[in-house]
């Protein structure tokens, strides 16, 4: 797109301002965790009808709509609405109360308002635009596999096939209130699982008559540690987390059942899959070694891929993101060591993609991170630039003289 055309998207962003936060205000007030985002993809699917939009559904929460406007690329931009079961407290007078025990605490409700502005722009000035855009909004980011449901549901099947896909996150980062660009390996590989320890239950007076399963847990948290730090190269990232650890119901009694939740990340699927070898061997010869009267058992919960933004596309982007915001506010991002299913998405296609790093706070990366109670995106300009961030992303690639 030429400045013309952008200028007629973004003054189209400045006319509706105030509808625009409002809505963000309401995704605030009514958080939802993942997978159970009913109220809030009604009101997706409701805002995209009144622009006159078609919507389908996928995995239950999850919204798409697909705006076509003659030839030209087709372009994806997905964004995530599900919450954290987190009590608020930002003091914003449209914050959750406490007592519900659940928040917008890494900034979904940003994303999802900032998408729908800019699918409403594009809605407006179809003259400025042409090619294909895909509206796909994702419940269950956090922790329901979202992006993987969504692409079992048929996603590849029912959309047109993407050139281009793109998304966004907000977080406490630098430049303050600007973007941040990472071409190539933006976040972590990630898993989750739950492994059950096997014991035999019996009196504290006589554990010899007994199998406890509580010393070889702990052995096992404290083997998986070294075993990662003498096996996975130090130059790599390579961390296992035993975030969770139950077992036992009272002092004097041997339990027979200690479960663990396990969590890993890694710079690269291959690191990813060696982490996970590791952790099943180490946890099935501790067992051995505590003399556990049955192997361990290992359920696997979910796991995302790195994200890998394309170098070029990558480049693209911040080229345009310059032109129009200013050296000021964009920059070269570095890798992350969290995670995200993002590239679930544009892995079924097998189509390039890039992940913006979108700033919500003027103190940049000493503002409350993501996940944190305090965690509140400053308003303004942040709603305004991340709708930007949407219309730019699509200027980039879908570009009418």
């Amino acid at each position: 797109m030429v400045n013309e055309n952008i200028e007629k998207l973004s003054a189209t962003l400045e006319e509706t301002r105030a509808e625009r936060e409002e809505l963000y205000k309401w995704f605030h007030r009514n958080p939802e965790l993942s997978m159970e985002e009913h109220e809030t993809a009604a009101r997706i699917e409701e805002e995209l009808k009144r622009m006159g939009l078609e919507v389908q559904t996928f995995a239950g929460t999850g919204k798409v709509a697909v705006i076509e406007n003659g030839d030209g690329p087709t372009v994806l931009f997905r964004s995530d609405h599900d919450a954290l079961p987190i009590a608020e407290d930002t003091g914003a007078d449209y914050a959750v109360p406490a007592e519900q025990g659940v928040m917008h605490a890494c900034g979904h409700d940003m994303h999802t308002a900032a998408h729908l502005g800019a699918v409403n722009a594009l809605v407006r000035n179809k003259d400025a635009w042409s090619g294909t855009f895909i509206a796909l909004f994702q419940p269950g980011e956090e922790a329901g596999g979202g992006a993987r449901r969504m692409v079992e549901d048929g996603l590849v099947q029912r959309l047109p096939k993407p050139d281009y896909v793109f998304g966004q996150h907000v977080l406490a980062e630098d430049p303050p209130l600007g973007f941040a660009f990472t071409p190539g390996r933006m976040t972590t590989a990630a898993s989750n699982w739950k492994v059950r320890i096997h014991g035999k239950s019996g009196h504290g007076s006589l554990p010899h008559r007994a199998i406890d399963p509580i010393p070889t847990a702990g052995t096992i948290v404290t083997r998986l540690q070294a075993a990662v730090a003498r096996e996975i190269d130090p130059l790599e990232i390579g961390v296992i987390s035993v975030g969770s650890i139950h077992g036992g119901t009272s002092s004097n009694s041997i339990c027979d059942l200690v479960e663990l939740g396990i969590n890993t990340r890694a710079s690269t699927d291959e690191i990813s899959e060696q982490i996970q070898d590791i952790m099943k061997r180490v946890i099935t010869a501790e067992c051995e070694a505590g003399n556990c009267p049955e192997p361990p058992e290992f359920e696997y919960l979910d796991s995302v891929p790195v994200i890998y933004n394309d170098r070029d596309l990558t480049e693209r982007l911040k080229d345009t993101f310059t032109d129009y915001f200013g050296e000021e506010l964009v920059g070269w991002g570095t890798g992350l060591s969290g995670s995200e299913d993002f590239p679930v998405i544009p892995n079924a296609w097998d189509a390039p993609y890039v992940f913006i790093a979108w700033s919500g706070f003027e103190e940049g990366h000493d503002g409350p991170p993501n996940h944190n109670k305090g965690f509140l995106p400053q308003l303004q300009p942040t709603l305004d630039r991340g709708s930007m961030s949407v219309l730019l992303a699509a200027a980039t690639v879908m570009a009418k003289d």
